[in-house]
């Protein structure tokens, strides 16, 4: 019995335990196995560790996306939590190459996929409070919220959380530096029976990009000295 010979079912399962790349090989094979790459059914879930992965073409949105997730580790990506002030030319080319990725993606994917129920972020150093309240108010069934290390967010974040995120059982926002006590208190407030952690993020050091503007003022008197 040939493979393509299967129920839609069958391949479906198989197809299942592949990663994205070997689907997308896949699906070059025979108009079969192209079916069933682009079958929703197939995407219900989403992972990606790299900034790259983003730009293939190897996976579907459909409105069947369920779980997505996006966590980034390595040295590179980690480039992109240090103040802009801090970074050198060079770590400022490494994130010019990626800065606006994941907010663009992010908006393809609250377009495309509003049944979304769990989305987990880590190491996404570009992420804004403007991506996760446009994902909050695109996909209402949203029930997991988990970030990570995303050091831009800040207390909207959280406001947002209290506000459009009726359907969230579950809110993450650990290791995010920005985020203050008077945010965590809010959300443990208004939302007393969330399951809600926000670890080291009120303990860490905040950005201080008043010290950028007075280091500029420095810079700029010596000049004219």
């Amino acid at each position: 019995m040939l493979l393509t010979e299967l129920n839609r079912e069958c391949l479906l399962h198989i197809f299942s335990f592949l990663d994205k790349e070997s689907r997308k090989g896949l699906s070059r094979v025979c108009h079969v196995f192209r079916e069933i790459y682009h079958d929703p059914a197939l995407w219900s879930l989403l992972c990606f560790c790299s900034p790259s992965e983003l730009k293939r073409d190897n996976f579907v949105l459909s409105p069947a996306l369920r779980s997505l997730s996006i966590c980034w580790h390595s040295s590179r990506v980690k480039v992109c939590n240090i103040e802009d002030w801090r970074k050198s030319s060079f770590q400022r080319d490494i994130c010019s190459q990626h800065q606006h990725l994941v907010t663009n993606f992010l908006t393809r994917i609250t377009n495309s996929c509003p049944n979304l129920l769990s989305v987990i972020l880590s190491g996404c150093g570009h992420l804004t409070d403007g991506d996760i309240i446009q994902i909050l108010q695109k996909c209402s069934k949203l029930n997991t919220l988990k970030l990570e290390n995303c050091a831009r967010l800040t207390d909207k974040t959280l406001e947002a959380v209290t506000i459009y995120g009726n359907s969230l059982t579950c809110f993450h926002v650990d290791f995010c530096r920005n985020i203050t006590q008077e945010g965590i208190n809010l959300v443990q407030k208004k939302c007393p029976s969330l399951s809600f952690s926000a670890e080291q993020s009120a303990k860490m050091i905040p950005d201080q990009p008043n010290r950028c503007d007075a280091l500029v003022r420095r810079m700029r008197k010596q000049f004219q000295w």
